[in-house]
């Protein structure tokens, strides 16, 4: 398994390193090199950035959601459903062979329309999908749900990046990326966590209500971004195609 990893990991970068442009802008010959202070305080700017904060907050209750596909839903799987690990690891087989098939795909269908509104139909798609293993209890429903949350992934993923590129002053976009970061890196903290909680003390389907709730928080909260930044993003320069 982490041969096949090491050996799929330098194929990506190759692929990288000969396809890929470069998008870091040329430094002016007079260019002063910034100090250490001078990056850290770089970091003022971007957390100034009243909207490009809401737009992490919202992000975080998202992906608090979405990291549950990940650590919890197996376990639940397990001691709710009595469903063999090699189930669930089906489960993910697919998800990942649908995003294969069918990002670019939907990448190329999406880029053209407001991407806080492509945000909301993300995190709907991760309502359904997540609140569904609270009600469902057979195989095929499980696999269902699964692609209805894959469907959403492959809208988030691109869209929330492109968005985090968008926000950024061309001269900052590593410093806005750097935050955005942290809206993954928070979730997988507290996702987990938070779940652990509900399964060890309370009814264990609460995970997925829960998550469900949470997922309209974030569907509200895409859809108010996306009156408050329309103008700011739609005269930044688009972020991906595909």
């Amino acid at each position: 398994l982490f041969v096949i990893d090491a050996i799929t990991s330098i194929i990506t970068a190759t692929v990288v390193f000969r396809l890929i442009p470069e998008t870091k802008p040329e430094q002016r010959p007079d260019h002063k090199p910034e100090s250490l202070l001078d990056t850290l305080v770089g970091y003022r700017v971007v957390m100034a950035d009243k909207l490009y904060m809401v737009f992490l907050i919202v992000s975080i209750l998202m992906l608090v959601v979405y990291q549950q596909m990940y650590s919890t839903l197996s376990v639940y799987l397990r001691d709710v459903h009595g469903l063999p690990d090699r189930l669930y690891g089906l489960l993910l087989t697919l998800d990942a062979a649908v995003v294969v098939v069918l990002q670019f795909w939907v990448t190329r269908r999406i880029r053209d329309y407001s991407p806080m509104l492509m945000m909301a139909l993300g995190a709907f798609f991760y309502m359904i999908g997540f609140t569904m293993y609270g009600f469902v209890d057979t195989y095929a429903m499980f696999v269902l749900a699964i692609l209805i949350i894959t469907a959403g992934e492959m809208i988030v993923v691109p869209v929330s990046q492109s968005i985090a590129a968008r926000f950024a002053p061309e001269h900052m976009r590593g410093r806005y990326m750097a935050f955005f970061g942290l809206s993954w890196s928070l979730p997988s903290t507290i996702g987990p966590w938070a779940a652990g909680l509900i399964m060890d003390n309370y009814d264990p389907n609460w995970v997925w209500y829960a998550s469900g709730l949470l997922s309209i928080v974030a569907v509200s909260g895409f859809l108010a971004l996306h009156l408050a930044t329309r103008e700011r993003l739609a005269t930044a320069p688009k972020a991906f195609e595909a």
